[in-house]
């Protein structure tokens, strides 16, 4: 079944489902595996995991990517890079971090590697070149450390400063 449509059932409105092409859903491995299992039905699919409004979002990200294929790179080296977000997935993610870590859930769940790797550079430059206290307060991460611990800790890593 890789033509036709497909009814997503959200976890917040089960009554509701949202209805894309085949295509589209199939970027998801998780849904692509539900379609072969079941073949072709009318019948939504429960996404237990993923609200409406994050399911429009990965929506909206699979049908531009559906249409705009990414061109692929043969070499490993690029799965590390962060600095190589084309502008569409930048404004992509330009997201409360709220959503875009529900993004990154869903995209794991749903088993969309492209979604689930732009949603980490994403967070991944939201860390990089930030100093502890920094990434805390850009997050929202209590400091559960004594000050003996930390300096344990710097001492430890402190190979991985920049200098």
């Amino acid at each position: 079944m890789s033509s036709g449509k497909v009814k997503l059932q959200p976890s917040d409105e089960p009554d509701n489902f949202i209805e894309v092409d085949a295509g589209v859903a199939r970027m998801s491995q998780t849904i692509s595996n539900m379609l072969d299992d079941i073949g072709s039905s009318d019948l939504p699919i429960p996404l237990h995991n993923v609200t409406s409004k994050i399911l429009n979002k990965v929506i909206e990200y699979c049908q531009y990517h559906t249409e705009n294929p990414t061109p692929k790179s043969d070499e490993k080296k690029d799965e590390k890079r962060t600095d190589d977000i084309s502008p569409w997935d930048k404004n992509f993610c330009s997201v409360d971090q709220a959503t875009l870590f529900e993004l990154i859930l869903a995209a794991n769940f749903l088993d969309i590697k492209p979604l689930l790797d732009l949603t980490c550079k994403t967070v991944a430059n939201m860390i990089k070149g930030k100093t502890p206290e920094e990434i805390r307060k850009t997050f929202n991460i209590k400091n559960d450390f004594t000050p003996e611990e930390e300096e344990k800790v710097r001492k430890e890593n402190e190979w991985c400063e920049e200098r």
